[in-house]
């Protein structure tokens, strides 16, 4: 956590002198900071050190970069009943309420509308900080900033300032070009969650880019992963996370301008090439992802149509270097 961006401080118990806490209420909340993740204020309070530590390796490297409502979060830490990595957790979408449910241990509630959450961790889940800061921690902040953002399942590269959204179903290959192209001078943004701004007429997007995800057979391409730890993710399938202020001669940036929408598709026997995709597709394929309540969906959808006045196409190739060229192609000359 990164002392210039967050603070931390003791609150004073808030409660009665003389009144006992309930043993359902949980834990006094005596720590907080704040955080801004993708440039939104965050306040966290918890009752743990821990918890604050791995805030601030989610969202400790942004910078304040809009003045909206604080996003709130209180997380509540607890000792648990069990000392394995919890499951992945089921969501809901109530209203204005998000729930994730992992255990009786592990589980949180968002209030969309009010920018206020409510987690409950265990003790044990935070000696897992991949799954708490994926499947927990990150939870206030993706859902809250859907007020102001829509999100994209998608990576995201830029090319001499013009953004290129990397689109596709899971494991379809998004992460593994998204780091190919930025290993190959490329601008990294993220590599499968985009978030694109709403009432924004330039098309700007928003990355996580200081962080990239990878399938563990991504380490057969890159021995730089070679090592790193395998952490469950949705579904099962595992996943190895790479943080890329360790790597060297990788540019990133957080915003860029949407130019172009590429659909993959690596199942390929041919040479590399561009192809045009269905509108109609990419939008229900943007759809099927949103989870806020139906006004705010609404004008999700709205800016689901902006991004898709963006030129919108499928790459289809089989070898990453092939993809990278043909990429570049695109954005330089446009076809």
């Amino acid at each position: 956590m990164a002392a210039t961006d967050t603070f931390t401080c003791n609150r004073e118990a808030s409660r009665v002198p003389g009144l006992p806490r309930h043993e359902l209420e949980g834990p006094e909340l005596t720590l907080e900071a704040m955080f801004y993740p993708w440039g939104f204020p965050l306040l966290v309070r918890t009752n743990s050190q821990e918890v604050l530590t791995q805030c601030g390796q989610l969202w400790g490297k942004f910078k304040p970069r809009h003045d909206t409502e604080i996003i709130r979060a209180d997380v509540q830490v607890t000792q648990g009943n069990s000392s394995e990595c919890p499951p992945a957790p089921s969501y809901r979408v109530m209203s204005s309420l998000f729930i994730a449910a992992a255990d009786p241990d592990n589980y949180g509630i968002v209030d969309i509308d009010r920018c206020h959450s409510q987690l409950v961790i265990s003790e044990n889940t935070l000696r897992f900080p991949s799954y708490a800061q994926y499947f927990l921690l990150c939870i206030p902040a993706s859902c809250t900033a859907t007020r102001y953002m829509t999100p994209v399942h998608a990576g995201c590269v830029a090319w001499k300032n013009r953004g290129v959204l990397l689109c596709g179903d899971s494991g379809a290959g998004k992460s593994t070009l998204s780091y190919a192209c930025a290993r190959a001078g490329w601008t990294y943004l993220s590599d499968d969650a985009t978030f694109m701004m709403n009432h924004d007429d330039s098309r700007m997007v928003i990355g996580n880019s200081h962080l990239v995800r990878f399938r563990p057979s991504a380490a057969e391409l890159f021995p730089e992963l070679e090592g790193l730890e395998i952490t469950p993710r949705a579904a099962g399938k595992p996943s190895m996370e790479l943080p890329t202020a360790q790597l060297t001669g990788i540019q990133c940036a957080e915003t860029t301008h949407a130019d172009f929408v590429v659909f993959l598709n690596r199942r390929w026997s041919g040479p590399p090439e561009i192809v045009p995709y269905s509108k109609d597709a990419a939008r229900i394929s943007m759809r099927q992802v949103l989870y806020a309540p139906l006004n705010a969906r609404l004008v999700q959808y709205q800016t689901i149509e902006r991004l898709l006045n963006a030129a919108v196409v499928e790459l289809r190739y089989t070898d990453l270097d092939g993809a990278i060229e043909r990429l570049r192609t695109l954005v330089q000359e446009g076809q």
